[in-house]
């Protein structure tokens, strides 16, 4: 099995969904989290803080220079994400596809990569 990263994106100029909406969605999402727990797909999952407020650490010789996130300027940013397993990835497409069905958001997937050793 290969694990995936599924990714959910926000634009940043894009209006607030309305509370019942993002009520909705917040079920739905339950929903699905619970069908990837039930079939042993579910590694882990979160939502995540406004860029704004990340932390960027980068290495300058011996130093460990920090300054405000996000790393890199975008229209759009990951608000939440899920770790999967998959036999293929045709199977982790199929559950990106629900994901962005039940969070109503653009959802990407990538796998991970395999350490040498697992070939």
């Amino acid at each position: 099995m290969t694990q995936y990263l599924m990714s959910v994106h926000h634009a940043f100029d894009a209006p607030p969904p309305d509370p019942e909406e993002m009520a909705a969605a917040f079920g739905a999402v339950e929903v699905f989290n619970d069908e990837l727990r039930r079939a042993g797909a579910w590694v882990f999952a979160g939502g995540l803080e406004a860029p704004d407020t990340a932390t960027v650490i980068r290495i300058n010789g011996d130093q460990a220079v920090l300054s405000d996130g996000p790393f890199t300027e975008s229209k759009e940013h990951i608000g939440g994400f899920w770790v999967i397993e998959a036999a293929d990835l045709d199977e982790a497409l199929a559950w990106g596809e629900k994901g962005a069905r039940a969070c109503r958001r653009p959802v990407e997937v990538r796998p991970f990569q395999r350490a040498p050793e697992d070939g």
